[in-house]
């Protein structure tokens, strides 16, 4: 299977016995758009590429496909759809220029994090900075930093736990907006927050 070509696709195996054949069922993400897997075996191979399309391989390697929808994937699959982690969210916050201190209107998003993170049984948080090319790299480097842990301490002060929390600086490297080289561009002085 070329699991590089699915936008968001979930395979669900039967029960692996010689009798049972194995199951992939492809699912769209939540937006309802739905990528591709081909499924290959012995025998030859069918690509599913629109939502709920299944194809069930039997012992023999022979391909059946079949389509259903929602309400079968949810009878059948319930059960394992349910026990699946949530889907990782993001955050940006935004600094002020050349400083490590958050602008005004990011405040509230750090509201959201809270949430987000208090709705899960066991969140992994992720804080990494960012800024624009204003600077040289090694003092983009040492900002970036400051401002994870900045958004890091935070977190920490609104009673998100610090062993869940990590940080990272990428300085300029990995801007939202390309620009050249000193350009000050607000939307790249930002910090990211993952929650999985």
């Amino acid at each position: 299977m070329d699991i590089g070509l699915i936008a968001l696709a979930v395979i669900l195996y039967g029960i692996f016995t010689q009798e049972s054949p194995d199951r992939v069922v492809l699912l769209p993400d939540p937006e309802g758009k739905t990528g591709a897997v081909v499924v290959k075996s012995a025998a030859g191979e069918q690509r599913l590429d629109a939502a709920f399309a299944a194809a069930a391989v039997g012992s023999r390697g022979a391909i059946a496909t079949s389509q259903t929808d929602a309400a079968g994937v949810t009878l059948r699959y319930g059960d394992a759809l349910g026990a699946q982690p949530r889907r990782p969210v993001s955050f940006t916050v935004y600094f002020i220029s050349g400083t490590d201190e958050l602008t005004p209107a990011s405040m509230p998003v750090l509201e959201q994090v809270k949430q987000a993170a208090a709705g899960r049984a066991a969140p992994e948080i992720v804080a990494i900075g960012h800024t624009d090319r204003v600077g040289t790299l090694e003092d983009n480097d040492a900002l970036s930093k400051k401002r994870a842990e900045v958004v890091r301490a935070t977190l920490m002060s609104v009673g998100i736990p610090s062993t869940q929390i990590e940080s990272a600086g990428r300085g300029e490297r990995e801007p939202v907006v390309a620009t050249a080289d000193e350009v000050a561009e607000a939307k790249n002085r930002r910090g990211e927050i993952n929650i999985r």
